[in-house]
C-alpha cells in the first residue's frame, strides 16, 4: 500500500504553488488515502530521483521533467539516453519543456495577461509536444510583449500560469501530460 505520493519536478521551489494547483485534482484525491508532496529538483533531477527511489522506497515516486526534445519510439529507450534507466514508469515528460503546456491553454494566458496579449502569436502546430522548445519561448515571448505585465518571464510568470491553465484542456493537448494523469489516478485507485 503506498502511503504516499511525491512527486519530485524539475524546476526551481517557485513552481510548487503552480503545480501544486494545476494537480489539485490528483492531490484532492489523495487527501484521506496517502500523503501528497512536491519536491523541486532544481539543477539536478535524475540524481534527485535515485536518491528519493532509496530513501522512500514505500512512496510512489514520480520524476517530472522538460524532454527538451521530441519524444519518438520506446519510453524506456528515451529514459536510458536520459540517465533513467529503467523508471520509465515513474517518469514523466513536459514534451518539450513546462510551457509546452500552456499553449495548450490560449485562454488562461489571455485572462492572465490581460490587454494587449496577443492571441494570433500561439499560432501554429497545435501538437504542443511537437513544438522545438525555443518555438515554444518565442511564440510566448511574442504574444506576451505588449502587455501591462512585460514579456514572458519563467520566474515572474510561469508560477500564475502553471496555476490557472486548465488540466483537462493540457491533457487533452500533450498525451504524456494525460499519461501522468493516469498513472496518479491509477495509483490512487489501488489504495
Amino acid at each position: 500500500m503506498v502511503t504516499e505520493i511525491r512527486i519530485y519536478f524539475e524546476g526551481d521551489s517557485a513552481l510548487k504553488p503552480g503545480f501544486d494547483n494545476f494537480l489539485r485534482e490528483i492531490k484532492a484525491a489523495a487527501e484521506g488515502r496517502c500523503r501528497f508532496r512536491l519536491i523541486a529538483t532544481n539543477a539536478t533531477p535524475a540524481a534527485d530521483f535515485h536518491t528519493a527511489i532509496k530513501t522512500h522506497p514505500d512512496a510512489a515516486n514520480v520524476l517530472l521533467l522538460d524532454s527538451d526534445e521530441t519524444i519518438a519510439g520506446d519510453l524506456s529507450v528515451f529514459c536510458e539516453k536520459k540517465r533513467l534507466a529503467g523508471l520509465s514508469s515513474q517518469v514523466f515528460w513536459m514534451a518539450q519543456i513546462m510551457e509546452s503546456w500552456f499553449l495548450a491553454d490560449p485562454e488562461s494566458l489571455k485572462k492572465y495577461y490581460g490587454s494587449g496579449f496577443q492571441e494570433n502569436a500561439l499560432h501554429g502546430n497545435p501538437n504542443v509536444e511537437h513544438i522545438p522548445k525555443s518555438d515554444v519561448l518565442s511564440r510566448l515571448k511574442a504574444a506576451t510583449r505588449g502587455t501591462k505585465r512585460k514579456e514572458y518571464h519563467k520566474t515572474g510568470h510561469a508560477p500564475h500560469l502553471l496555476a490557472s491553465i486548465r488540466p483537462d484542456l493540457v491533457t487533452t493537448a500533450a498525451p504524456n501530460c494525460k499519461r501522468l494523469f493516469d498513472a496518479l489516478r491509477e495509483r490512487l485507485a489501488e489504495q
